[in-house]
């Protein structure tokens, strides 16, 4: 695991330990990598208490309780099902604050509208609504998924902090 991902986790874990916070985190494209980076920290399990990999429309939708009609009117990739996500993460644990990620790595499956490294954030509280983010990021497979992950990280610490 490299410095600065160790480094991001550390700050998640003292800030959601600071405010009493169990996190949830709900992930497509990059598949576990932000529950791994987590769970590789000591002591997580005082704020980590689950993630969901939810790679498929399928499971996005058994899992975290997606409605069907988003997935159609707006995509797997999209703002909507990124929210969605993050709010189904809430309801299907005992976490007070979610994450979730949906994204294109590629090589393929990207669009005129949705170009490959599009990749669509939630962060939520319990009792609140969803913030959302979509952001385009460069590099290869691996490139997007890694700056996905430290983006829903710093993402979160941001919404912490805020607070």
């Amino acid at each position: 695991m490299d410095a600065d991902l160790v480094a991001l986790s550390e700050s998640v874990g003292s800030a959601c330990r600071q405010r009493r916070l169990l996190l949830a985190t709900a992930e497509s494209c990059t598949g576990g990598w932000v529950a791994q980076v987590i769970t590789h920290t000591g002591g997580s399990s005082e704020w980590f208490e689950r993630g969901f990999v939810t790679y498929s429309n399928e499971a996005k939708t058994e899992l975290l309780g997606v409605r069907e009609e988003t997935i159609n009117n707006h995509g797997a990739v999209s703002p909507e099902t990124a929210a969605a996500m993050a709010e189904g993460a809430l309801k299907n644990s005992k976490a007070l604050i979610a994450l979730s990620i949906t994204g294109i790595a590629g090589p393929t499956g990207g669009s005129p509208g949705k170009p490959v490294g599009t990749v669509c954030f939630a962060w939520c509280r319990v009792g609140e609504t969803a913030e959302t983010e979509t952001a385009v990021f460069a590099g290869d497979r691996e490139a997007v998924r890694r700056q996905a992950v430290v983006h829903a990280l710093r993402g979160l610490l941001l919404r912490l902090d805020a607070r």
